[in-house]
């Protein structure tokens, strides 16, 4: 199967001087853990862990740009590479999601391991205990 038939396609992008706190309000209504972050090309991404690590745990600003909390250097696969591949991927990168691309090199989606888990409980079971396993 395709990572582009199990990966969420509707992907919510923030700019990179929006502030923490939109970040984080954005995250809640719609109900997700990571907004990539892009300007004319995806810049980073920021998760609600690094909004609570990063800026509730140091008592920084959330009026301050997103920009400063990100995570740079996305990890990423396409759209049309196997799960079981994207699955493999994140094991080797100890992560939980990774950006989609198409060939063109367009955002087009996130893949998680709760997308995984959906399709392969068993697959998505070593994936997350391999992630874990360096946690």
């Amino acid at each position: 199967m395709l990572v582009r038939e199990v990966m969420t396609a509707k992907v919510v992008t923030a700019a990179p001087d929006a502030s923490i706190r939109d970040v984080a309000r954005l995250m809640s209504e719609i109900d997700t853990g990571v907004v990539p972050i892009v300007n004319d090309d995806v810049l980073g991404i920021v998760t609600d862990r690094d909004i609570v690590v990063r800026v509730v745990a140091e008592g920084m600003d959330p009026a301050q740009p997103v920009r400063a909390i990100m995570t740079e250097g996305v990890e990423s696969c396409l759209e049309n590479d196997d799960v079981s591949e994207a699955a493999r991927r994140m094991s080797e990168l100890q992560m939980r999601r990774l950006l989609v691309f198409t060939e063109e090199g367009d955002l087009s989606g996130i893949i998680s391991l709760g997308d995984i888990a959906g399709l392969n409980e068993e697959l998505a079971g070593v994936t997350l205990e391999e992630i874990s396993d360096d946690e």
